[in-house]
């Protein structure tokens, strides 16, 4: 191996991390360093009570990774990994748009296209939905459940839950769609909604 190659291989597996195996079930993922934060790089499949597959179809979750209740959620990221609270959601966009601040939950105008995916997101009266995906996070649009089986959104939009909550019966998650650039804020309903999940190492 020349030093060259040996140079961008190392270039190559600081910005797009290593490769994370679930010890619980086997499943591997693509992790990804951005600004000072590591990500999962793909939204987690670890079949848990309180998860579902878009639609109960598993092909679904090969795809997207299974959608989680809120409780759930918080307690299934992989050993070493947690489920991002406001503040990590709030640096990830900032660190994508170039942006600085402190309000929270941060809402980006512009942070979605670049950490959508670049395929999987439906078009727009005539206009691409898909990302640049310019850090590797590679944001799929799973959609949303719902915990009397209704599913929606799915090619259109992604959400993701955080741990933050915002009284008993609501908690904040993210959102992006294939007709904005944005990453919004939503405030959820924790115990009806069924929302992605990515994980941040610790």
């Amino acid at each position: 191996m020349n030093k060259q190659f040996f140079i961008l291989l190392l270039l190559a597996i600081a910005v797009y991390g290593q490769q994370l195996t679930d010890s619980r079930d086997g499943k591997k993922y693509r992790t990804v360093v951005i600004g000072e934060q590591t990500w999962m790089a793909e939204n987690l499949n670890y079949e848990a009570k309180g998860s579902k597959c878009y639609d109960d179809k598993p092909s679904n979750c090969d795809t997207y990774g299974r959608l989680y209740n809120w409780e759930t959620a918080n307690k299934s990221c992989p050993k070493g990994w947690h489920l991002p609270n406001n503040a990590e959601w709030d640096k990830l966009s900032r660190f994508a748009d170039g942006t600085s601040g402190t309000s929270s939950p941060y809402e980006s105008k512009t942070a979605g296209k670049f950490l959508k995916a670049t395929n999987g997101w439906n078009s727009y009266q005539g206009k691409s939905g898909n990302g640049t995906d310019d850090f590797g996070f590679a944001a799929l649009p799973g959609g949303y459940g719902y915990s009397d089986d209704f599913f929606n959104d799915s090619g259109d939009g992604g959400n993701w839950w955080s741990t933050s909550e915002d009284d008993v019966n609501f908690a904040d998650g993210r959102g992006m769609s294939y007709d904005y650039e944005y990453v919004r804020w939503s405030d959820s309903d924790k115990h009806g909604f069924f929302f992605s999940v990515r994980c941040v190492k610790d």
